[in-house]
């Protein structure tokens, strides 16, 4: 990603987004009802759906409290 697509990337980015901090406080939260209402999750949640739809590194950590939910799960 060259200097000006990071600046275009961020020029774009959606207001609603809370970023990733205030994302991360309720991540285990957003992942919990996210496993068992995925709609709710982003109701609830609206800025915290935004900033997982733009974000990497947050999405892949949602990703992986989704998988441990399932392996829990599985495990019970």
């Amino acid at each position: 990603m060259s200097d000006w697509t990071r600046v275009e990337h961020f020029l774009h980015t959606d207001p609603q987004d809370v970023g990733c901090d205030e994302a991360m406080a309720v991540l285990e939260i957003y992942a919990e009802l996210t496993h068992t209402d995925p709609a709710a999750a982003r109701l609830r949640y609206p800025g915290v759906a935004v900033h997982l739809s733009q974000c990497g590194p947050c999405a892949e950590d949602l990703a992986g409290l989704l998988r441990a939910l399932v392996a829990d799960e599985a495990d019970s």
